[in-house]
């Protein structure tokens, strides 16, 4: 039991729990960072649009191609840039910002857990992040969300305490909380603010209407916000004119109105993905997500009950439906987890029987999956004769090598599943916890180290590895008939030509002054017949790989050219 005349002994406790946290996320969010090719379209668009920041040296514009790009503001970029600036340009500087951040949650959830409740809640609540899959995979990748969580739940958070009784300075924290939303506005735009926006009237709203701020916590904050957001959008505007800022609201609209590239998904999508995506915390939550807690809601659970729905209800509605849309949603249900978790330490209660049984039922289909999908891949010639999608099919023809350990993930989580189920079962709650949400962690480590490079030989790394081994070379490289931001990447494409949106149209008809390389994918067979002057080099993967060299005249020229400019 913590108490206040144990100064020493919480000093200790503070260390403890602090170093075990700190280390357990550097061991699990740091090594391995740039084992696998950054994936297309998420990853590989920021780390180009950070690269080309290098590459020209103005900070202040995002670009794609080098021409403007407005669907991201350039906070998380810019923290790549920093990375790439120090460690080089590739896969690790692209995502070490998210591992950075990982860390940061995971201390930051121990500080929040250990002032609201105790330093043994905020130990319970980190553990509980790590040790769930897609929070864990998402700091280890390199698209902006962990970031954008983060400035969203701490602006959030520090808003609920300025309004709490016994805010000495609600003033000073409103300006806190609005330069952190302002920072998540800079992330990933003005979603962050609505996020906000909503679960504050929300939270009024649960109050009956009373009133909890003052004007001028509301002024604070609201020039907070202001101040922080006018460092780019302010400044773009003033520098370039509002057409920047108009295509990227458009943008954001676009998104919230229609399915953009095909991100069209069944109303129910996130639920699933966050109840299977987020095990075991997602069923760890479920006792005080829907129902009222025994010793009554306080006021943090009632915000962190609401951040969870308004976040879910939000993107059920956004027509555009992605994966990591709803990963806002993570860190309220892990703090309702670690609610339960610590009540079943502290109050020694049993866990519930639904819980438990979720726990096995859903625990063993994941294992079943991890021992079927690498077996399925590694036998595909069983599996193709069932497939129709043609670029699958070729995917799944490469010449991938395994290294044997692969197919042991499944067996070793199921392993180390039915030890802290048997822990569960016997009220060893602390030990079998700990065991679960450890081994998760641990599972979720091992895919990514054995399985993803799999995933990524498979997928994409024909395309890519031809990329790269263009780099360098005075030829142009172009993908045609699917979206890609991996040439502009691996190709390292320098500066745009003056050729613009007609690119493609000119490398395949035109007068070209330089070998042009075309990479396609297996199920584009009207390339050849609409492209009879590109020669096939090459099948690989998934992928066709075709040439078209300039013609002799055009070549002599710019040889002449090139001579009369070296001079004698």
């Amino acid at each position: 039991m913590e108490t206040p005349d144990q100064p020493l002994g919480l000093k200790r406790a503070d260390v403890c729990y602090l170093t075990v946290l700190l280390v357990s996320a550097l061991l699990f969010f740091i090594p391995n960072l740039g084992r696998v090719h950054l994936f297309d379209w998420d990853e590989i668009n920021f780390a180009e649009s950070a690269r080309e920041m290098i590459v020209t040296g103005d900070y202040a514009r995002v670009r794609i191609n080098f021409q403007p790009f407005w669907e991201k503001p350039p906070f998380f970029l810019w923290l790549q840039c920093l990375c790439m600036n120090v460690f080089g340009i590739g896969e690790f500087a692209a995502r070490l910002p998210n591992a950075i951040f990982g860390v940061l949650t995971l201390l930051t959830l121990y500080w929040i857990g250990k002032r609201s409740v105790g330093r043994r809640f905020g130990f319970i609540w980190g553990v509980c992040y790590l040790g769930s899959f897609l929070p864990h995979m998402y700091f280890k990748s390199g698209i902006i969300d962990p970031v954008f969580n983060y400035f969203i739940f701490l602006g959030i958070y520090v808003a609920y305490r300025a309004i709490q009784d016994d805010a000495k300075s609600p003033a000073q924290l409103a300006l806190l909380s609005g330069a952190l939303i302002g920072l998540a506005n800079l992330t990933k735009g003005p979603v962050g603010l609505l996020i906000f926006m909503l679960t504050m009237t929300a939270y009024w709203l649960a109050l009956r209407c009373k009133r909890i701020v003052s004007l001028w916590t509301m002024l604070a904050f609201a020039l907070s916000f202001t101040l922080v957001s006018f460092l780019w959008f302010g400044m773009e505007v003033l520098q370039h004119g509002p057409w920047f800022v108009i295509e990227f609201i458009k943008y954001q609209i676009e998104l919230f109105a229609t399915p953009v590239a095909g991100h069209k998904q069944p109303i129910y999508y996130h639920f699933v993905v966050v109840f299977i995506g987020c095990f075991p915390m997602s069923i760890l939550a479920l006792p005080c997500l829907l129902n009222r807690s025994r010793d009554g809601d306080d006021a943090l659970m009632g915000l962190m009950r609401l951040l969870f729905w308004v976040v879910m209800i939000l993107f059920t509605i956004v027509s555009t439906k992605i994966l990591h849309y709803s990963s806002m949603s993570y860190l309220p249900l892990s703090y309702l987890a670690s609610v339960y978790i610590h009540r079943l330490v502290t109050a020694r209660e049993e866990l519930a029987r639904y819980v438990f049984r979720l726990l096995a039922l859903t625990g063993v289909s994941i294992c079943v999956i991890l021992v079927a999908a690498p077996l399925a891949v590694y036998r595909s010639d069983l599996l193709i004769p069932y497939l129709r999608h043609e670029f699958l099919v070729a995917c799944l023809q490469s010449q991938v090598t395994w290294q044997g350990y692969e197919f042991l993930v499944g067996p070793l989580y199921l392993l180390a599943l039915v030890t802290a189920l048997i822990l569960l079962m016997r009220r060893h709650i602390t030990q079998g916890l700990l065991a679960l949400l450890y081994s998760t962690a641990t599972c979720m480590a091992l895919f990514l180290l054995t399985m993803m490079p799999i995933i990524d030989a498979y997928y994409q790394a024909p395309a890519i590895n031809f990329y790269k081994s263009m780099a360098g070379r005075d030829v142009y490289v172009l993908p045609v008939g699917f979206k890609s931001y991996a040439h502009y990447f691996y190709f390292q494409k320098p500066r745009r030509t003056e050729h613009g949106d007609q690119e493609e149209r000119y490398l395949l008809t035109g007068n070209i002054d330089k070998p042009a390389y075309f990479v396609t994918k297996a199920n584009n067979r009207d390339f050849p017949k609409a492209n009879p002057g590109c020669r096939l080099l090459k099948r690989e993967g998934g992928y066709l790989f075709y040439s078209r060299m300039p013609t002799r005249e055009l070549v002599s020229r710019g040889e002449r050219s090139s001579a009369t400019r070296s001079g004698p």
